[in-house]
């Protein structure tokens, strides 16, 4: 699987890379509220992934898997062997995809929102999600119009499949952080942090945006776990 975009992206500061992940039909703008405060400790780089904000479509298939395979290829364009990674809601689940695949790459990961497989919603918005997504499929037969919206709907309606155990191989550590009324069913995100061998759970009060519902508790928690000494968490 190659990669045949580039990530458009904005970088502020300087020091040990930490690489910000979007969600669903968002775009880096997300993460407007975290800039700042992370680049005074780190090289931030907020992207924008396939298909979403400035960086294009392309022709490569529209999935988490490839997405991932995005970030490698600009991380390897960047020159950047190991970074942190923070990803929201679907990049979360980018993060951890390209954290099992390429572990040597990760230093620290961050996971918020994420979840292993669609089930991990709560089931009234993993309903709406799959009525919708069949909507989008139907008239995505009729009109291109609707394409980019049966995709969208898709990476949430079909993805990711990723069984528990599976997180056991990673060692690095992580930071599990969801609001505690969150989209995603908090039993799901005790699941994640539970398989991981070095993981620290943190809920803060709030929805599934809490970066942007609570920025100032979100930051301080993000930049605690990253700025730890190494071995605090193991």
């Amino acid at each position: 699987m190659e990669s045949d975009v580039r990530l458009a992206y904005t970088e502020r500061g300087t020091g040990l890379p930490l690489v910000l992940l979007h969600g669903n039909g968002e775009n880096r703008e997300y993460f407007h509220s975290q800039m700042e405060p992370f680049s005074a400790c780190f090289r931030v780089i907020a992207v924008d992934t396939r298909g979403h904000g400035a960086t294009p479509r392309g022709r490569a298939p529209f999935t988490l898997a490839q997405f991932a395979e995005d970030l490698r290829a600009l991380l390897d364009d960047l020159g950047i062997e190991k970074t942190d990674l923070l990803g929201y809601s679907d990049g979360g689940n980018i993060a951890l995809l390209f954290a099992l695949q390429s572990p040597e790459r990760v230093r620290r990961l961050v996971l918020n929102g994420a979840n292993l497989c669609p089930s991990g919603m709560k089931w009234f918005p993993w309903l709406a999600i799959d009525i919708q997504y069949a909507l989008a499929l139907a008239l995505s037969r009729l009109s291109p119009k609707t394409v980019r919206r049966r995709e969208l709907l898709g990476l949430m309606a079909t993805q990711p499949h990723i069984r528990p155990p599976a997180l056991k191989a990673l060692a690095l550590p992580v930071l599990v952080i969801a609001g505690t009324h969150d989209v995603i069913r908090q039993r799901h995100t005790r699941e994640i942090a539970h398989n991981l061998k070095n993981s620290h759970l943190v809920l803060i009060r709030g929805g599934h945006a809490i970066a942007q519902e609570s920025p100032a508790a979100f930051n301080a928690a993000v930049l605690a776990f990253l700025t730890d000494p190494p071995g605090a968490l193991v």
